[in-house]
């Protein structure tokens, strides 16, 4: 395997679920929004990692997400003893060039059809979702079911 090519830039995407169901900026928090005028969704950044040591070919490209805009990453954290999704302000860019990037800002970002699925490195077999409902919080779910949305569609920004 070779080394990664190093990046100028993230990718930017809009974000959205099977239910059309877009991620918005709630202070510190993300949430799920029908997508509608009134609503202004985030756009999603994406950087593959330059670390080898977490590589899995099977569970998907190693990358880091990240608000764009706001120089918020997306991090996996424990609370009242369960992994969450959490906003930490940093530079996406930072993180791809430091030489050790902490565990909890990796995710795999794996695809399924034409749908994008990330997975928590820091807490394997935990993929960031979204609930049925509007208004509810991106979180983090080990159920992949009816329950929620665990695939989501990557529209790159133009």
């Amino acid at each position: 395997m070779g080394t990664p090519l190093r990046v100028k830039n993230p990718e930017v995407y809009g974000i959205r679920d099977s239910l059309q169901m877009v991620w918005v900026l709630d202070g510190n928090s993300l949430i799920a929004a029908p997508l509608n005028n009134s609503v202004k969704p985030v756009f999603l950044e994406l950087v593959a990692s330059r670390d080898t040591e977490f590589h899995n070919e099977e569970k998907g490209n190693l990358v880091y997400l990240a608000i764009q805009g706001k120089d918020l990453c997306i991090f996996c954290e424990e609370f009242q003893g369960k992994p969450t999704l959490q906003l930490k302000e940093k530079k996406i860019m930072n993180l791809y060039l430091e030489k050790k990037a902490p565990k909890p800002f990796f995710f795999f970002h794996n695809k399924e059809g034409s749908t994008s699925v990330f997975e928590s490195v820091f807490y394997p077999g935990w993929f960031i979702a979204t609930f049925l409902t509007a208004g509810q919080p991106i979180t983090l779910t080990q159920k992949r079911d009816i329950t929620t949305n665990t695939n989501f569609y990557l529209d790159p920004k133009k």
